[in-house]
């Protein structure tokens, strides 16, 4: 109970009832204006005898925001172990350009969805046919270095920079990208959570980045943009994760992650270091993950890196979002929502079918609606099972709406 002690309060309440008519919703604003929070009375969700009831003041608990992280590929799974290509896609001229990865063989499965892209690119156009070689020639490969360029780097940056042990950025004409699928990451990669092996005439290898990260998006260091390196997640426990070196045996980095953008840069000269040549069971030896960098026709290097990963057996990945969330508190008090208007409630007469709800009524609660002021429903929510509603039950259900 609370002592209200002010005058102005008490004029004011005698100048409502003095008016005849007291409406109870002026009376609780004005009470509660004298309040504290803790000890305010609830306004608007009284008994209702309809079939809507507004909700109360208490009964919303409005901008919460929740981190929610799932796996980042196709039903929300965390690891990619089996790709394909769409033989489609691949022979259009979009093939010359990056090769699209399924989860799928689009050959069984029209409704494979596309997982990543992977892209080959250089500054000069190395490794495309140039203009002196063909007349229609489209350099692929210095479209693509150009555009991740301008979507990645500052304006007065030309070149993508890889830091070698000593901590020095060294130019690179030349560049892998893995360009996650928008549909896949939705707001952002989640640092430290994902793993790549590729697979070369070296052997198996693991790269992440050295976001340092192990749960939560407030572990990992400062800034949007982390460093590919040869590691270890060490999945299934709570050990940090293992970064066995930053660099390749050549000294140069590995490549740039960007969260962000859901993007992953690769340097394809400290990759072909460690991991070697790329190979497949139907092309045989694909060659140096360098690249190859003639002139003479589109080499579609993207292809080496592809079938890296593909033979790694293994992409492991997460996505993080920030989900919006409201919570109601859907109240139906002893006295409500105990009779339905259901035609199959009663009969032609207009008798209960089921003569005991005579006595004693009862409802079954399957389903909440949420609708606006104009009775317009935004939103619906199922329960698991009936609920049984009588005059001798209430019943608290708890909605909660993410967006």
């Amino acid at each position: 109970m609370a002592i209200i002690n002010d005058p102005q309060i008490t004029a004011q309440l005698q100048a409502l009832a003095s008016g005849g008519t007291i409406d109870s919703s002026d009376v609780v604003a004005l009470l509660n204006s004298a309040l504290p929070a803790g000890q305010q009375l609830q306004a608007g969700a009284g008994v209702t005898t309809g079939i809507y009831k507004r909700f109360g003041e208490f009964d919303k608990v409005n901008a919460k925001v929740e981190v929610v992280t799932t796996g980042l590929w196709s039903g929300d799974v965390g690891s990619l172990t089996a790709l394909y290509t769409s033989s489609t896609q691949v022979a259009a001229d979009s093939g010359k350009y990056y090769y699209n990865a399924y989860a799928g063989d689009t050959a069984l499965t029209a409704s494979a969805e596309v997982q990543f892209g992977v892209a080959y690119g250089h500054l000069n156009g190395s490794g495309s046919v140039e203009l002196s070689q063909n007349d229609d020639a489209l350099l692929p490969t210095k479209a693509t270095y150009a555009q991740y360029k301008s979507v990645l780097l500052d304006p007065t940056d030309d070149q993508f920079s890889f830091e070698n042990g000593s901590g020095v950025a060294v130019d690179s004409n030349s560049i892998y990208a893995i360009n996650i699928n928008r549909a896949r990451y939705r707001e952002k990669m989640d640092p430290g959570n994902w793993s790549l092996q590729l697979s070369g005439s070296n052997g198996l290898f693991t790269f992440i980045d050295d976001s340092g990260k192990k749960f939560g998006d407030t572990l990992g260091k400062a800034g949007r943009v982390f460093k590919v390196v040869s590691g270890s997640l060490n999945l299934g426990t709570e050990d940090a994760a293992t970064i066995n070196t930053t660099t390749a045996s050549n000294d140069e980095g590995y490549g740039l992650f960007y969260p962000d953008r859901g993007i992953m840069i690769l340097n394809p000269t400290a990759i072909a270091d460690t991991v070697g040549n790329a190979f497949d069971a139907d092309f045989g030896n694909l060659g140096t993950l360098v690249g190859d960098l003639g002139v003479d026709a589109d080499k579609e290097n993207h292809k080496r890196l592809f079938y890296a990963i593909h033979h790694g057996g293994d992409f492991q990945a997460r996505r993080t979002e920030n989900v919006s969330t409201q919570h109601f508190f859907v109240r139906a008090t002893n006295r409500e929502f105990n009779y339905s208007n259901n035609p199959t409630y009663v009969n032609a007469n207009g008798t209960f079918v089921e003569t005991t709800f005579e006595s004693d009524p009862k409802t079954y609660i399957t389903t909440v609606g949420l609708l606006n002021d104009a009775n317009e429903t935004i939103a619906v929510a199922k329960t698991s099972q009936p609920i049984e509603k009588s005059f001798d039950k209430e019943v608290l259900i708890k909605v909660k709406l993410s967006f």
